[in-house]
């Protein structure tokens, strides 16, 4: 239970803590009932601008469901809420890009695994897989492999 709560809390933080999302969920209930009312485009806002690596480009405007300029409506109103889909697509790059760098030990690796083509994903690039559910299941279960040392 504690490892889940140490998820949440990672996930949380990247999307800026108590500071964007006020009570920051602690299990799978309190992340949906928070994302069904839509997180802050701050939350977004804040995600993107801690990338080290990571830009704005199509591949992660199609992770998140979003244009460059719909996000920039965002930024510049941080007040607006993302809706359901773009909410839940920018938790589940948050959690990935937690997982990630739980996996490869580094933010700035794990954004640049994100980039590349990977061998265990036919060559496709994870960013770009992240724009389907069936692609997120891909690059979470190829994820998981390689946390526990199957290289696929």
């Amino acid at each position: 239970m504690n490892e889940v709560r140490e998820n949440y809390a990672q996930v949380a933080e990247m999307l800026g803590g108590r500071e964007t999302l006020r009570n920051a969920p602690h299990n799978p209930l309190e992340a949906h009932e928070l994302l069904i009312r839509g997180l802050p485009g701050k939350a977004l806002a804040h995600l993107v601008e801690s990338f080290v690596v990571l830009t704005w480009d199509a591949a992660l405007g199609n992770a998140i469901g979003m244009s460059l300029r719909t996000y920039q409506r965002h930024t510049g109103a941080r007040a607006k809420v993302l809706n359901q889909e773009q909410s839940g697509r920018t938790w589940k790059l948050a959690e990935i890009l937690a997982k990630a760098t739980e996996v490869f030990g580094s933010r700035e690796d794990a954004e640049q695994w994100l980039k590349r083509p990977a061998t265990g994903l036919n060559q496709f690039r994870p960013i770009d897989l992240l724009a389907t559910p069936a692609g997120v299941e891909l690059v979470e279960s190829f994820l998981n492999r390689l946390d526990y040392g199957v290289y696929t």
